[in-house]
């Protein structure tokens, strides 16, 4: 991979609840333009990690920069403000209300966006996702696809120059996992960089520039896709060999 600047630096980054330690003195920095896969048992801490780059919890310990910027006390919407986008493993959206209104009210309230400046926004993200012809259609009807899709799409509603996403392959067939594939690399050719939790390590491997393994709140591994993929310390936490 090109070198690129830094977007992201996790340095001594903890989460302890009570006397569990969930996170434990992370370390990691993530490129501007880079996709970075993460991968590891369920209970490894990776969705914690993801709650607190995010901003919905707060560390016990270790900073969080974002653009060179430590964000430490922003807080959640802020950081939504500021860039850093994020899906989540099962998405809900206002069920009722049609896919362009979703994805109008995360340009809104999330990126802060005039009406005007909102809509286009959301017609461009749609057009992006492939959901452009079901605007009209109420989120509640969408197939599972379509489902993750909308998800992707409100996330990318905000402008993020950091996007998160969290199991959006999950439950998807090997065709809709290739569709997806094809949404995430245009989004990726725009300039935003990536961090992926998944456990669909196909599609991990087919675009990520590296893969992280987390294991018991700690990066055992991160390198470039095929070399962890072959660790033998990997295939025994997370593969199970």
């Amino acid at each position: 991979m090109t070198e690129h600047a830094t977007i992201l630096e996790i340095a001594g980054l903890a989460k302890r609840f009570g006397g569990l330690t969930v996170i434990d003195g992370l370390n990691l920095t993530v490129g501007e333009r880079e996709i970075l896969g993460i991968i590891g048992p369920n209970g490894a801490g990776k969705t914690t990690l993801f709650n607190l780059v995010a901003g919905v919890l707060q560390p016990s310990a270790g900073t969080i920069r974002y653009a060179g910027r430590e964000i430490g006390g922003l807080r959640t919407w802020d950081r939504c403000r500021i860039g850093i986008g994020r899906t989540y493993q099962i998405p809900k959206p206002f069920a009722h209300m049609s896919v362009f209104e979703n994805v109008l009210t995360a340009a809104v309230h999330g990126a802060g966006k005039s009406i005007r400046a909102a809509r286009e926004q959301a017609e461009a993200m749609l057009a992006l996702t492939g959901l452009a012809a079901d605007h009209a259609q109420p989120a509640g009807q969408l197939t599972l696809l379509d489902l993750k899709r909308l998800e992707l799409c409100r996330a990318l509603a905000i402008g993020p120059r950091l996007l998160l996403l969290d199991e959006i392959a999950g439950g998807l067939t090997d065709a809709e996992v290739d569709t997806l594939l094809g949404i995430i690399q245009r989004v990726h050719e725009k300039g935003t960089a990536i961090i992926w939790i998944e456990h669909v390590i196909r599609a991990l491997r087919k675009l990520c520039h590296r893969i992280a393994v987390l294991h018991e709140g700690a990066f055992v591994t991160i390198g470039e896709p095929g070399a962890v993929l072959a660790d033998s310390r990997v295939k025994t936490i997370y593969l199970g060999e």
